[in-house]
């Protein structure tokens, strides 16, 4: 059985519509072109899947792969709701916070440097990552911990230094 493009384009459009969103604010949300919501949503036939698809699924609230399964025949799986982050943090880090599987996260007490604050790490891996990528991911974010754990303060002799 071959691809339904329609089967696809009534879905996301039944999708958008149920969450009151235009053409234009679907693809604002998805990061995307209105062309491409428009051509997802005329059910041309295509050679392959576009890679913007995974963003209108995000934006439609959907787990990755849902698109895939429209055109398969299925019916997409809804993404689950998660806690929404809190409103006076900055537009750039919401976004961030969003996109992409949460790897792990880490609070650093900056009080060996001389101040009561904290510094938050949060690392997130791509949305699209193998599990592959997810441990290189790992990997790297446990020498860079390493690395910001153990930078020297001001009173303190940089051992790096020559």
């Amino acid at each position: 059985m071959g691809r339904d493009w329609q089967r696809l384009a009534d879905t996301v459009e039944a999708a958008r519509e149920a969450k009151n969103l235009t053409q234009v604010a679907l693809a604002q949300k998805a990061g995307v072109s209105e062309s491409t919501i428009q051509n997802i949503e005329s059910g041309a036939e295509r050679k392959r899947v576009p890679a913007s698809l995974h963003k209108v699924e995000r934006a439609l609230g959907w787990k990755p792969g849902s698109g895939e399964r429209v055109l398969e025949g299925g019916t997409p799986e809804p993404e689950e709701e998660t806690a929404a982050p809190p409103s006076d943090l900055p537009l750039r880090i919401v976004h961030e916070l969003q996109d992409g599987p949460l790897l792990d996260a880490t609070v650093l007490d900056l009080s060996p440097l001389g101040s009561d604050a904290r510094m938050i790490v949060v690392v997130k891996g791509a949305p699209d990552a193998t599990p592959e990528q997810i441990r290189a991911d790992l990997l790297a974010w446990a020498k860079a911990q390493r690395h910001i754990q153990n930078i020297p303060t001001d009173d303190e002799p940089d051992e790096t230094a020559h």
